[in-house]
């Protein structure tokens, strides 16, 4: 398959009113919850369609009391360009699991908080 970098490119724009942007809000939603099978086959995950969903789900809840339109504006424009930069394959798989930090080889435990710490563990 080749990439079309500008199949999923959506235009920039301000929302004129909250229930516009509720609109542009849901729709980006939507499309992240559709693709997170597509996600789990391209990028190898080791994780099922569901914990994927419900990630993509605390994504967009963090940001859900977000008062300022502007704001709101520029949250959708990240998460269409990240939408874009994953589904053209563009991001690695490390990129993707550092969504998921408690479950990835790579967590936040996985260096010693100083050297002390490591010295005494019998890490080199």
């Amino acid at each position: 398959m080749a990439i079309a970098p500008t199949e999923l490119a959506i235009k920039t724009r301000q929302s004129v009113n909250w229930a516009e942007a509720k609109r542009q809000v849901l729709a980006s939603y939507r499309a992240w919850i559709r693709a997170a099978p597509e996600i789990q086959t391209m990028y190898s995950v080791n994780h099922p369609i569901s914990a994927i969903r419900t990630r993509i789900r605390q994504e967009f809840e963090r940001n859900r009391y977000v008062n300022k339109l502007s704001v709101v504006d520029v949250l959708i424009f990240r998460s269409h360009s990240d939408y874009q930069e994953t589904m053209n394959f563009w991001r690695q798989t490390t990129h993707i699991m550092s969504y998921f930090k408690d479950e990835n080889f790579r967590g936040d435990k996985r260096l010693p908080t100083s050297f002390m710490a490591g010295f005494l563990e019998g890490r080199n």
